[in-house]
């Protein structure tokens, strides 16, 4: 069934996150702006101390935690899926505790590529995006520059975690262009768990998907039959808005006519929003699909509504100033 929202104000109710708990005027902490100085401690101090219950000393940063051994984790998806909660802060301990035993089963478990039968591996095999980072193009640029900003790269979907695959590890496993056909063969299986569609008064217009898979945002890699499955158009001539706020959301808008400036503005919102609280995060800009490429056209800055029009973002306005 899909639902339909009238107004901006469902929007932001839906795929933002509930009102600070703490108060808005506390102080807020530096890495995660959701949470306030005070709720980020209390994060970081239950993680030291559910590794260190575990036998693991760690060293605790803003942002991740190293162990001793050196290896690293970040701590973004945890501190969303705590701010998430429902319960507040005095269900994050169990929530800690839950992600620190999956962190150290990956730790000490096998390594899937080495256990794993060949076809079982290509089965699960799926592109997942990831934001690009100098630091990660030597183990993981090795996939297509398909979206502006993000890598895309090949995983592994297993029960617990989701591996992303470094270029080293894939040289046993095949050549990469066979993989990644293996890996779309496989994506164009995922579907959603949920399609909403937001509507404003201001004339916005946009279709949302999510799920829990992680490789919703992946779906951008297959929008034009993404587009037929979920709304029966056939992508028009001038192309589609798309926004990859995080892994399990995509959001799209079929141009065709005036609407695409409130939706363009519109998504733009939805994006910030979903970018900044979200396990997962990907992108805060609203892309351009067209003839097969991405071009970003707009992205909401820190300031609040400001949004920066690239020139390609002008054209596309011209082609219906006159509609």
């Amino acid at each position: 069934m899909i639902r339909t929202f009238d107004a901006m104000e469902d929007l932001v109710g839906i795929f933002r996150r509930g009102e600070r708990r703490d108060g808005a005027d506390l102080p807020r902490d530096r890495e995660f702006a959701f949470l306030s100085e005070a709720e980020a401690a209390r994060l970081r101090t239950f993680v030291r101390e559910a590794f260190a219950e575990r036998g693991i000393e760690v060293t605790v940063e803003p942002g991740r935690v190293t162990t001793d051994s050196g290896w690293r984790f970040g701590l973004s998806n945890l501190a969303a899926v705590c701010h998430k909660d429902d319960r507040g802060p005095r269900g994050w301990r169990k929530l800690v505790d839950e992600h620190v035993d999956r962190v150290i089963r990956s730790m000490a478990g096998p390594q899937a590529l080495r256990v794993l039968p060949h076809e079982r591996l290509l089965a699960q095999l799926y592109p997942r995006f990831i934001p690009s980072d100098p630091a990660l193009l030597k183990a993981f640029g090795y996939g297509p520059r398909s979206v502006p900003d993000l890598l895309e790269v090949l995983a592994l979907d297993l029960p617990e975690t989701v591996d992303m695959l470094t270029a080293d590890s894939l040289s046993d496993l095949g050549e990469i262009t066979d993989l990644r056909d293996r890996a779309m063969r496989n994506l164009r299986a995922v579907r959603a768990d949920k399609h909403k569609v937001v509507r404003d008064k201001d004339g916005s217009r946009f279709d949302v998907l999510t799920g829990g898979s992680y490789f919703i945002a992946s779906l951008a890699l297959v929008l034009d039959e993404v587009v037929r499955r979920y709304t029966k158009d056939s992508p028009a001539p001038h192309g589609i808005l798309v926004a990859l706020p995080h892994r399990h959301q995509l959001a799209f808008h079929v141009v065709g006519d005036r609407d695409v400036f409130p939706s363009l503005h519109a998504m733009a919102r939805f994006a910030a929003a979903g970018f900044e609280e979200s396990p997962g995060a990907l992108s805060r800009s609203v892309f351009w699909w067209h003839g097969g490429r991405f071009t970003r056209l707009a992205t909401q800055d820190d300031a609040g509504l400001h949004i920066e029009l690239t020139q390609e973002a002008m054209d596309l306005a011209a082609r219906f100033a006159d509609g």
